[in-house]
């Protein structure tokens, strides 16, 4: 548990390395970029028909996307909005992303049922794996210094990629059945997934209850987090920043936040975001003062020539 406590605290720091690593990269001056396209833009458009589902964010002012539709992984620069395909997919979906220090991104595969590892740079796949054999919704993932846990949004368990030495990835993946205070119910069920405050466990959203669940990550017994009357219903990307947890609230067209005591015991929700150019926002990463979310859209039907697009938000 002590190399868990410290490998969070490591991440935590992350971000100076984050804006180290923007400058290595030649990060234009406002003045040079303002002469040719805006810095950061607000807004940027992802591929016609890709279908975003996913964001992560990292290192650097790199944003990738994992599409619904085929699987495909798109990476965009965040300075100009600017990106191409760098994974074609395997054909079935990419749902929730996050790259690790060692610039790994790890793809949860929806009802593939599957995950994959992908080198952020060449979008090479390192590692696949087929973590349920049946019906099943590889919803989300949340990476630590010890390992990768992805959420499944039909079966009430969580896959566990326990890193090896200096990070190595496993043959298999282990299964961490959920219990305790959580119970499946019909829609969708555990989603986003990210860790508490105080880096001992981990946190889950269940998107048809709308209700939170603090999760020991070698049991799986899931405690409820105690938030008053309100509810998280259609909650899917979670972001934690220090004790402030983002949830997104997908059709809702709303990022809630939570204040959480430093266990995820209870918490409080002390403000909600809206947006008019939110369109089903699914996901949600950060980069200096903005919130960056992909548009679902998911109640518009997809075709091959559907526009789709992310937005940043200023940070509350």
């Amino acid at each position: 548990m002590a190399a868990f406590v410290t490998g969070f605290l490591a991440l935590l720091v992350s971000t100076p390395a984050v804006a180290t690593a923007e400058a290595a990269t030649g990060a234009a001056s406002p003045a040079s970029a303002s002469a040719s396209k805006p810095a950061y833009p607000p807004e940027f458009s992802l591929p016609n028909g890709f279908q975003p589902e996913g964001i992560a964010i990292g290192p650097g002012p790199a944003a990738y996307f994992g599409s619904r539709a085929n699987g495909a992984i798109y990476r965009a620069d965040l300075r100009t909005g600017e990106g191409k395909i760098i994974n074609p997919g395997p054909g079935t979906p990419s749902l929730g992303l996050k790259v690790d220090p060692r610039g790994r991104l790890f793809v949860a595969g929806g009802n593939g049922g599957n995950a994959r590892v992908i080198d952020a740079r060449s979008g090479e796949v390192i590692k696949s794996y087929q973590l349920a054999g049946g019906a099943a919704f590889v919803n989300d993932v949340i990476v630590t210094p010890d390992a990768a846990y992805f959420t499944d949004s039909i079966n009430p368990v969580l896959y566990k990629l326990p890193f090896g030495h200096r990070g190595a990835l496993p043959d298999e993946a282990v299964k961490v059945p959920l219990s305790g205070d959580i119970v499946y119910t019909n829609g969708f069920n555990a989603n986003g997934i990210t860790p508490t405050p105080d880096h001992k466990a981990l946190v889950i959203v269940q998107s048809s209850t709308g209700k939170l669940f603090r999760v020991d990550p070698s049991t799986g017994v899931a405690t409820l987090v105690d938030i008053g009357a309100e509810t998280l219903v259609n909650g899917d990307g979670l972001l934690l920043q220090g004790r402030t947890l983002r949830v997104v609230q997908n059709s809702l067209n709303t990022v809630t936040s939570v204040e959480l005591d430093r266990h995820a015991t209870t918490g409080k929700v002390v403000g909600k975001l809206t947006d008019p150019r939110f369109d089903v926002p699914t996901t949600i990463a950060a980069f200096r003062d903005r919130l960056y979310l992909p548009n679902a859209r998911f109640s518009t039907p997809p075709t091959p020539t559907t526009p789709y697009n992310a937005v940043s938000v200023k940070r509350p």
